[in-house]
C-alpha cells in the first residue's frame, strides 16, 4: 500500500508546534457521518471517541464542550461548567463561521477563536482519547490532558 503525503490541518500543526504528541486516524468519507459511525468505520471502542459541540451562551458567548460520542450534554451542567444562565446548541450552519471548521470535522484546537472549552470529566479516566482532525475523514489520538493544554479547556462533568 503506498503511503500518501499526510495532510496537515490547521489542529495538526498546533499540535506539532507546542510538541504535544498524537496519532493521526484516517478515513474515507463523502459526506458527514456521526461519531458512532467513524468509531465503527475505524473499529474504536466507542467509550474512546469524543465530539466536539459549539454552544452559544445566553450572554451570546460561544462555549465548546468535548464529550464521548455516546453521550448527551446537559445543558443546565454545561451552563453552570461556564457560569451561563443557559447554553443553547448553535445551528449547523453556523458552524464554519463560528470555528472555522466544518460540521463532522470540528476539533477544540485550532478554532477561530478562543473559545471557552469543556472537556467532560470522563475523560480524564482514559490515557488517550480520539477527537476530530480538523476535517472530515481525519481523527486525532491524544492524551486528554494534551487536549486541555492545546485547546485552553478545562475538565467538567457536563454529560447526561
Amino acid at each position: 500500500m503506498a503511503k500518501q503525503k499526510e495532510i496537515k490541518t490547521n489542529a495538526m500543526r498546533i499540535l506539532e508546534r507546542m510538541h504535544i504528541p498524537f496519532t493521526h486516524l484516517t478515513y474515507e468519507c463523502k459526506e458527514f457521518e456521526d461519531g458512532i459511525q467513524i468509531a465503527d468505520l475505524l473499529g474504536l471502542p466507542h467509550e474512546k471517541v469524543y465530539k466536539t459541540l459549539v454552544t452559544v451562551g445566553a450572554g451570546k458567548n460561544y462555549f465548546v464542550f468535548v464529550i464521548p460520542i455516546e453521550a448527551e450534554l446537559d445543558m443546565k451542567a454545561a451552563a453552570r461548567a461556564v457560569g451561563e444562565k443557559s447554553v443553547a446548541m448553535i445551528h449547523v450552519k453556523e458552524i464554519n463561521a463560528v470555528t472555522g471548521y466544518v460540521r463532522g470535522g470540528c476539533t477544540a484546537v485550532g478554532m477561530k477563536k478562543q473559545y471557552t472549552t469543556i472537556v467532560d470529566s470522563s475523560a480524564q479516566a482514559l490515557p488517550s482519547i480520539i477527537v476530530s482532525g480538523g476535517r472530515i475523514g481525519s481523527q486525532i489520538e491524544l492524551a486528554p490532558d494534551d487536549l486541555l493544554r492545546a485547546a485552553g479547556a478545562a475538565y467538567a462533568a457536563v454529560t447526561v
